[in-house]
């Protein structure tokens, strides 16, 4: 885990209506070794909201390229279906529920990864639109603790989200 990675696991747990799986497995064909079973990857966390029924995996980079970032969700839009049906049947997670990416990347980064994304589908229909973050509003002096009231509102203009639902 990076030292970034517990500050936005810590803002996620602010929230009382979140459950995290810290990096968790999500493991497309079922086996006893993900190394040896086909795709697969460690998820930052898996977050399940029981409020809006919403499962979310969350993923947090600051690499000024977003490499690595780019690879896993490109892995995921070419293995979409898969990975969702991997959550519901490893994780026991509600199958109905929708599975969304939540990025959390500097915001200087956000343009970058909303041309990545558009890269990604390569003129497809997106599997997914990832609701985005910027690492800076996950500083703990930026929410209050517990049920994170007061929360600073996002920049509407770098949310991916606006685009889904």
């Amino acid at each position: 885990m990076n030292f970034y990675e517990s500050v936005v696991i810590d803002y996620l747990r602010a929230d009382r209506a979140l459950f995290l799986n810290t990096e968790c497995c999500i493991q497309i064909n079922p086996a006893d070794n993900p190394d040896r079973s086909g795709p697969h990857w460690y998820c930052d966390a898996v977050a399940v909201d029981f409020r809006s029924k919403k499962i979310f995996l969350c993923e947090i980079s600051y690499g000024a390229r977003l490499s690595d970032l780019t690879k896993r969700l490109k892995g995921w839009h070419d293995n979409w279906k898969g990975v969702c049906h991997a959550l519901a049947r490893d994780s026991f997670l509600p199958e109905l529920w929708p599975v969304r990416p939540w990025l959390f990347v500097p915001e200087d980064f956000v343009r970058l990864l909303q041309e990545r994304l558009v890269h990604i589908q390569n003129g497809q229909p997106p599997q997914f639109v990832p609701l985005i973050t910027p690492l800076e509003m996950v500083q703990p002096w930026r929410y209050r603790a517990f049920n994170r009231v007061g929360e600073a509102a996002k920049n509407p203009e770098i949310i991916s989200g606006a685009m889904a639902e």
